[in-house]
């Protein structure tokens, strides 16, 4: 009998260690109580995000739209025109205004730069929740 418990993957992707670290910080191991917990994979290039997607296994992704050369909001369209049952994405955007940009992104959450951890943990929790719908439905 096995004693792991279950987890889900949370890609998060942007240039800036700091922001990356915001995150992790923000959502911690299990961001609400009804939700498995949480590992993490950090990259900083979109290289990177596309070889963890292509990869499989990552439940929820967390773009920063800011990063530079590569904004997530950009990686965000290409990743669901690309992969295959791709992930929920949250992007990161600089001001309230760039929220139709996070529309166009074809993202399904949004939380503004500086990054608020009850914002970014309840935006997480709504999209790990989704992807467990999801899961569900398809079996």
């Amino acid at each position: 009998m096995s004693t792991t418990q279950p987890t889900m993957t949370i890609l998060v992707y942007s240039d800036d260690r700091a922001t990356r670290e915001k995150v992790r910080l923000a959502v911690g191991r299990r961001p609400a109580a009804d939700l498995p917990r949480v590992e993490y994979v950090e990259v900083a290039t979109h290289a990177a995000v596309m070889k963890a997607l292509d990869a499989g296994g990552i439940d929820v992704a967390v773009l920063d739209g800011e990063a530079v050369p590569a904004g997530g909001m950009g990686i965000a369209r290409s990743l669901k025109d690309e992969v295959f049952e791709a992930p929920p994405v949250l992007v990161l955007i600089g001001r309230p205004q760039d929220a139709w940009l996070a529309t166009w992104s074809r993202a399904e959450a949004a939380v503004t730069h500086p990054l608020n951890p009850v914002e970014v943990a309840a935006a997480v929790a709504d999209l790990m929740r989704r992807r467990l719908e999801g899961m569900a439905a398809a079996s």
